[in-house]
């Protein structure tokens, strides 16, 4: 995780190869039309977030998504209470998820938030924040679930930072089937002439142009 941590400090995101392997990566596409793992389906234009569609999974989670969702909170609270400390502010996140979940249903916060999307030829999604109550954990991860070029084309994740005075400053991560994308929710700390200051981040995804696209979202707040 150091390498990863190092590519957060530097960019606000990281990627992680390979962590889901093709076949759970198949597993999770075909979920999709299971209603009973799921609490929520948003179409995604009824509300401007732009075009497609996606599903919020209920509690219990899916072994494999409770799984991955446990392991890198763990992974990532020693980095999110470290950006805490740059931005002058206390810890705040406990090491394990079960700990940090209390805390969000404590703060009415107890609709789990880990979620499917699917986009299709001219679908996109809106550069926005994930942002589900006073309780925000500052890292979110991607994986994404189908075969670029093969299953779908265009569909490339964004990252967007606000920088302060200055004009934003826009990148494209590319990933694999199974790869995911560490980033950060809100802002990070970004270093400038007078120490670290907040750089606003926001995330979506360019227009598919062929094909079908899933991605699995792990969130690690729950909402209101």
């Amino acid at each position: 995780m150091s390498d990863l941590g190092e590519s957060l400090d530097e960019l606000g995101y990281g990627i992680v190869p390979k962590l889901v392997d093709l076949e759970d990566c198949a597993a999770l596409v075909a979920r999709w039309g299971d209603d009973a793992a799921f609490r929520k389906r948003v179409v995604m234009q009824k509300h401007g977030f732009g075009r497609g569609e996606y599903r919020y999974f209920a509690y219990p989670l899916p072994p494999l998504v409770q799984a991955l969702r446990t392991s890198l909170y763990a992974e990532l609270a020693p980095i999110a209470n470290r950006w805490r400390a740059r931005l002058g502010l206390a810890s705040e996140f406990p090491a394990t998820l079960e700990a940090y979940l209390e805390k969000c249903h404590a703060a009415g916060q107890a609709r789990p938030t880990p979620l499917v999307l699917r986009y299709e030829a001219g679908d996109f999604n809106c550069l926005h924040q994930d942002l589900y109550g006073e309780q925000v954990f500052p890292l979110q991860v991607t994986v994404l679930l189908s075969e670029p070029a093969r299953d779908f084309t265009g569909g490339e994740f964004l990252l967007v930072e606000q920088r302060p005075r200055a004009q934003s400053r826009g990148e494209v991560v590319p990933l694999a089937r199974g790869d995911a994308v560490v980033f950060a929710v809100r802002e990070r700390p970004r270093r400038g002439p007078r120490g670290f200051h907040r750089a606003q981040m926001r995330h979506g995804v360019s227009r598919i142009r062929s094909g079908l696209r899933f991605s699995l979202g792990i969130i690690f707040h729950d909402a209101a």
